[in-house]
C-alpha cells in the first residue's frame, strides 16, 4: 500500500511541477491570444454580475443546483481568471480550470440547443435548433477552449509575470551557486 501511495505522490508531485514550470520563452505575440482569451473571461465575469439573465437567471435555468452561488463562483473565477491570464500569471493552473469550465459550459447548453429543448432563449435567426444552430452558438466557446488550450501547452509568452518571476528564481538560483 505505501508502494502506491509513493507513486501516487511522485506523479502528482511532476504534475503541480508541470503547472507550476510553463514555457516561458515563447514569441512575445502571445500576448495578442492572452489578451482576447483574458479580456473575454474577465468581461463574462462582469457581465454575470451585471445582469441576473447571464449569471443567476441563467443558471437557475439550465437547473445547476445552488444556482445564486454557483453563478457568483463562476463570475468571480472568470474576473480573476481573465485578469491572471491578462497579466500571465499562473497560466496554466487557470487556463486548465477554464477549459474544464467551457466544456461544462458547452454540454449544459448546446445539447439541449441541438434537441430543440433549451431552456434558453432561442438563436434570433434560423437555425433555431439541431447541428447547424450548435455549430453557429458554439463559435465563442470553440474559440475559448482552442486559446486555453493553446496557453495551457505553450505558456504565457516573455511578455508575462511568469516569465518575470521564473527569472528571478533562476537568477537566484545562479547567485547561491
Amino acid at each position: 500500500m505505501s508502494l502506491l501511495w509513493l507513486s501516487i505522490k511522485k506523479i502528482m508531485k511532476k504534475i503541480i511541477h508541470w503547472f507550476s514550470n510553463p514555457p516561458v520563452m515563447g514569441p512575445a505575440s502571445i500576448l495578442l491570444i492572452r489578451l482576447m482569451t483574458g479580456a473575454v473571461f474577465f468581461w463574462e465575469g462582469l457581465l454575470k454580475f451585471t445582469y441576473p439573465n447571464q449569471g443567476v437567471g441563467r443558471f437557475t435555468k439550465l437547473g445547476f443546483p445552488f444556482p445564486e452561488y454557483t453563478a457568483h463562483f463562476v463570475g468571480t473565477m472568470e474576473i480573476i481568471g481573465g485578469l491572471l491570464i491578462l497579466f500571465g500569471l499562473l497560466t496554466r493552473f487557470i487556463t486548465f480550470y477554464f477549459i474544464i469550465q467551457m466544456i461544462v459550459a458547452v454540454l449544459t447548453t448546446k445539447i439541449s440547443l441541438y434537441l430543440g429543448t433549451s431552456p434558453l432563449p432561442l438563436p434570433p435567426a434560423p437555425p433555431k435548433a439541431g447541428f447547424w444552430a450548435v455549430l453557429h452558438e458554439i463559435r465563442s466557446d470553440y474559440a475559448q477552449i482552442m486559446t486555453s488550450i493553446f496557453l495551457l501547452i505553450e505558456g504565457p509568452g516573455r511578455k508575462s509575470l511568469d516569465y518575470i518571476l521564473r527569472k528571478k528564481k533562476l537568477t537566484s538560483i545562479k547567485n547561491s551557486l
